[in-house]
């Protein structure tokens, strides 16, 4: 059984990674009723929660179905840091998490995310500063370096658990390498099989099927799989991952009537949690990933993407399960 400090998450957990504009409690409720075990907000600025900005303090929205879930901040000063932890404790979650990894420039380059990195001593306080603040669990996901000529994963996980944390999320690329490349698990293994090392340790990066999830999980020995993009438009991979690692079958991919099922709901928690035309604006993003490879599908995409009408979107999307359904069309 892993557990992040008292809280069980079974025998291999699954978790759905924090995405800014993706990992909202709309996108989470249906990861989770797909099988995500641990999930994550999006992640929110320390100095945001300190100003209550209306758009941080959203971010802290939980809800109980999406229970367990963590609160992930970032920043660069230790003493808002600090407070924006305690802030984000008040909201309910079951843990807190920093996020140390965030490559984009806005964030990493003004000595937040990735950033921190270049300055694993302050990293270490930062942390330390952090788990005396909250009585909930502290965790981390990073990366594994600024570069390739700044990796330090293994000194960065020991400092990070001395620091108080008790579970650690590695991200196997550099800051430099953004989401290119492939990601490197040999140096997660390192940290999750050194004998320092005591706190479950999740790989993150390139999982995008049933058969590599548990290639990984066998030949890297991780305590289990965060998942990011391949979870967009896909939130099936977390039950056809656990079915998988149970049978050793290859669930079928969901038919059409069942992602109209999913994008409806999707769709009707985004309007009633960001009101009817943010909810509906915010939710053009995830037509064209919920449809890949679904022959004929441009009109209907037009169709999504330009109407702010409720009943017009949902209309849509049933003739699309209505057209495509009678056509038996199967979406890759």
């Amino acid at each position: 059984m892993v557990r992040i400090g008292e809280i069980a998450l079974g025998e291999f957990p699954l978790l759905l990674a924090p995405m800014e504009d993706v990992s909202d409690p709309p996108f989470r409720a249906v990861c989770k009723e797909q099988g995500a075990d641990m999930m994550y907000t999006e992640f929110i600025s320390a100095e945001g929660l300190i100003r209550d900005a209306a758009k941080s303090l959203q971010k802290l929205d939980i809800y109980d179905y999406e229970r367990p879930i963590g609160v992930q901040i970032f920043g660069d000063k230790i003493d808002s840091m600090r407070q924006a932890a305690a802030i984000s404790e008040a909201a309910g979650p079951e843990l807190i998490d920093i996020n140390y990894g965030c490559p984009v420039k806005k964030v990493a380059c003004k000595g937040a995310g990735a950033g921190i990195l270049l300055d694993i001593p302050k990293m270490q306080n930062m942390t330390e500063e952090i788990v005396k603040q909250v009585s909930v669990p502290v965790t981390v996901k990073t990366r594994l370096g600024w570069d390739e000529s700044t990796i330090k994963i293994v000194e960065v996980a020991k400092r990070l658990q001395d620091a108080g944390i008790k579970a650690l999320t590695i991200h196997g690329r550099t800051r430099k390498q953004m989401y290119k490349g492939e990601a490197d698990w040999n140096s997660i293994a390192e940290v999750k099989n050194h004998p320092d090392i005591h706190i479950p340790v999740f790989g993150n990066g390139d999982i995008d099927s049933p058969e590599k999830a548990l290639k990984y999980r066998q030949k890297y020995g991780v305590d289990g799989i965060m998942i990011g993009r391949a979870a967009i438009g896909n939130p099936w991979i977390f039950n056809q991952i656990k079915h998988y690692f149970k049978t050793g079958e290859k669930l079928r991919g969901p038919d059409i009537h069942e992602r109209v099922r999913v994008i409806r709901k999707h769709l009707k928690l985004s309007i009633e949690w960001k009101g009817e035309r943010l909810g509906i604006l915010e939710m053009r993003r995830h037509y064209s990933n919920y449809f890949r490879g679904l022959p004929g599908f441009k009109p209907y995409r037009t169709r999504l993407v330009e109407s702010l009408s409720p009943g017009d979107l949902f209309d849509a999307l049933d003739e699309i399960a209505n057209v495509f359904g009678v056509k038996q069309v199967q979406v890759s």
